[in-house]
């Protein structure tokens, strides 16, 4: 393998090729939210997700309950995005020696809620020494009616869940020394950061209705995750700026509230394009989730966003990236 530079997409795409042949049972391997092994009767679906200190989280500001919480959620997310039932899961922590046992202790009962919440099981995994706090998830789950991110064709419209940018303005707030319970007008903000719920059930009312030909969780924001879709299925997007779906509490607090809900990230709601024919079908879901239409896909590769004075530009990647 060689890298003429290094950068996350880069060094994907590169594991990607070095690893591209076949294996008996993978029906999915990388390039997606999880890989996907073809068993009898049933489809194995298994996701692995990393937190680093300082980089992911800084533990000063995320209470560790939610902290535990958070480090099961965002590999929930990746088994929503193929609109599978998550069941397993593996857990790698990594501790710096002298951490005080009541951390510990609290991290761990947020895991656990979330486990219980969402019904997984921990059923192993590792511990070890380092000099900041690393946690390694593994999630297993199942489902039949797997979603790709490589199913969009142009025509199919594009629809997000949920609101989108609030959990950028949660973390800045935090940042700014806010904490939940010190204002009922931050608290959804600090809550979308500090605690966000995985669209498990989205994800598989999808699944169950073939209802989405294309969908991915949007961790790294929507300029970077629109992109992979686009990449996987081959397709172009454009996107309608007045459409994005903001919250009344992210729009009282920030002014760019729109490059928020294009750029934040970790936000762990689902993307996902539904072709003409069943667009009919996700409407009638919107009386049991919010669920917004904000563009379609388009014949080419370029990301499109058409913003407040109906100008059509290219949509420039600014979400997250490793590296």
């Amino acid at each position: 393998m060689k890298l003429k530079f290094l950068s996350e997409s880069g060094l994907i795409s590169a594991i990607r090729k070095e690893f591209a042949a076949p294996l008996p049972g993978l029906s999915l391997g990388i390039g997606d939210d999880a890989a996907v092994v073809k068993l009898p009767g049933k489809n194995l679906i298994l996701t692995k997700d990393l937190l680093i200190e300082d980089i992911h989280f800084i533990a000063k500001l995320h209470p560790p309950f939610l902290l535990g919480r958070k480090s099961l959620v965002i590999n929930l997310s990746d088994i929503a995005a193929l609109g599978g039932k998550p069941r397993y899961a593996l857990l790698g922590l990594a501790l710096p020696s002298g951490i005080a046992p009541n951390w510990v202790e609290k991290y761990f009962s947020g895991f656990k809620s979330a486990a219980e919440e969402y019904s997984v099981a921990l059923i192993g995994g590792d511990i070890s020494q380092a000099k900041k706090r690393m946690i390694s998830v593994t999630l297993i789950g199942e489902g039949q009616n797997i979603i790709k991110r490589s199913g969009a064709k142009p025509g199919d419209t594009l629809y997000v869940s949920g609101t989108l940018g609030d959990a950028k303005q949660g973390f800045l707030l935090l940042k700014k020394g806010f904490k939940l319970g010190m204002d009922n007008k931050a608290d959804q903000l600090l809550r979308a950061f500090l605690d966000p719920a995985a669209q498990v059930a989205l994800g598989q009312d999808l699944a169950r209705f073939k209802l989405a030909s294309a969908m991915i969780d949007l961790s790294d924001g929507v300029s970077v995750d629109v992109h992979h879709l686009c990449q996987e299925s081959g397709c172009g997007a454009e996107l309608d700026l007045e459409r994005i779906p903001l919250s009344p509490e992210l729009r009282q607090w920030q002014r760019r509230a729109a490059d928020y809900a294009l750029h934040g990230g970790e936000d762990y709601q689902l993307l996902f394009s539904v072709s003409p024919q069943r667009v009919g079908d996700v409407r009638r879901l919107e009386k049991k989730y919010k669920l917004t239409p904000i563009g379609r896909m388009i014949g080419g590769k370029t990301v499109y966003i058409i913003d407040r004075r109906s100008q059509r530009r290219r949509l420039e990647i600014k979400g997250y990236q490793h590296f």
